[in-house]
């Protein structure tokens, strides 16, 4: 009798199961819900046996080889794009207002909130339709992911691809400059610019550990008197104070970029606004000085990314060698750092470094760089880093390895323009 019983209650667990398992993949919401719980296992599981913090990368100056013609991708860095292409709806030119003087506070109206929570990374399409929204845009935050994030997992958009969104999607037009201060973006928002920041923050991951991370927000207020600016954060919440002081702390990481939309009447007052910014040379050579003076007064994480800083402005000013200089000193001053306060994912945000070590024809670092990122990721899906990789690997002569890499990439992000043109001149494209 025991047996039977033993066998009835088998029998209705396993239906259960059954059931229960046909609910998960027949419901869209249960089975989202589902594979969410399980990667969050899975790469609780991944970090815990293998600690990104601890992962150290070692920079080899002595292995150099002849470098090869800088390729278009080389240069990908965010220039003036004031000029309306023969693409891009025309917008009707009307009087320039003059700079406003700058009051001691000021709030922009006019944006539409959009957090980035129910989709996977979802910080950049957030961030870019909130700023796109103050100048009149009525899309959704999917309407941006749908170009910007092809693969849903992607787990970073890079700053010019939400400028080339704009320049190559909307009526509007938009630009982005390192070496950022707070005048600028004041001077900014009361000339009715709000301006979208690259910033890193420290939130606990899934871990539970406090961890850092690259975060947009967008301002569009400040308050001199309460020195502090207003965001619009797509992870906290709509119309979040931020110290002036803590900007700073958190804009550092990102050598202090940031980005602004403007439309055809706005241009010329954006320039004026701008002033010394309005040329990205003289916006990299400003961000270059502030580096090597943060270098000077700074240590811990602060001193990795003024030296980082450095290497940043030293590539968008085509000093690959010197840039590559920099950034061995930011990786030596990393391996000093407490591993609670590495900044593990940099290499997720920035890719300075390939930019450096490559067109240095340090192609070794470049591969050994691009494998630690990508190993120390319990999901690989960075495609820049099997990007860079292919093309250290192509100046080496491994061919079948640089496309493997290629159609890596390809698959992490659809598309990806600098991939495809590669293989394009490899003759491996179909």
């Amino acid at each position: 009798m025991n047996g039977k019983i033993v066998l009835r209650v088998l029998i209705s667990f396993l239906l259960m199961i059954f059931f229960i398992t046909i609910l998960i993949f027949t419901v869209p919401q249960l089975r989202e819900s589902f594979f969410w719980y399980a990667n969050q296992i899975k790469t609780r599981i991944d970090y815990a046996i293998n600690p990104p913090e601890q992962v150290v990368f070692v920079p080899d100056a002595s292995q150099v080889q002849p470098t090869l013609p800088i390729l278009p991708f080389a240069t990908m860095t965010i220039t003036s794009t004031m000029v309306v292409t023969a693409e891009t709806p025309q917008v009707e030119i009307t009087a320039t207002p003059e700079p406003t003087p700058m009051p001691q506070a000021h709030k922009l109206e006019g944006i539409t909130y959009f957090d980035q929570h129910g989709l996977w990374n979802y910080c950049a399409p957030a961030n870019l339709a909130m700023q796109l929204s103050y100048w009149g845009w009525e899309g959704k935050r999917t309407d941006v992911g749908k170009v910007l994030k092809p693969f849903e997992k992607d787990k970073n958009v890079m700053l010019y691809e939400m400028v080339d969104y704009v320049n190559n999607n909307t009526q509007y037009h938009a630009l982005a400059r390192y070496g950022g201060s707070l005048d600028l973006i004041k001077k900014l928002v009361a000339n009715g610019f709000p301006v979208l920041v690259e910033k890193g923050v420290y939130l606990r991951d899934i871990n539970g550990k406090l961890s850092w991370m690259g975060h947009y927000a967008v301002i569009d207020g400040y308050d001199d008197l309460k020195e502090e600016f207003i965001t619009q954060d797509s992870f906290f919440k709509p119309n979040l104070p931020l110290n002036y002081q803590d900007l700073i702390t958190q804009w550092r990481s990102f050598n202090y970029y940031f980005m602004v939309i403007y439309d055809g009447n706005s241009e010329t007052l954006l320039r004026e606004t701008l002033a010394e910014y309005d040329d990205p040379f003289n916006a990299n050579q400003i961000a270059y000085q502030k580096a090597n003076d943060e270098i000077a007064t700074n240590q811990g994480v602060d001193l990795f990314y003024a030296w980082f800083n450095r290497g940043t402005s030293m590539v968008q000013l085509q000093d690959y060698a010197g840039a590559a200089t920099a950034y061995d000193q930011a990786f030596t001053t990393y391996s000093t750092l407490p591993e609670k306060n590495r900044p593990w994912r940099m290499m997720w945000y920035q890719t300075g470094p390939y930019f450096a070590y490559y067109y240095s024809g340090r192609y070794g670092d470049v591969i050994n760089l691009a494998t630690m990122t990508i190993d120390a990721a319990s999901e690989p899906f960075l495609e820049e880093s099997f990007y860079w990789r292919a093309q250290a690997n192509l100046a080496l002569g491994m061919t079948q390895a640089a496309v493997d890499d290629l159609n890596k990439s390809l698959e992490y992000h659809p598309g990806f323009p600098p991939s495809v043109e590669l293989l394009k001149q490899m003759g491996y494209f179909q």
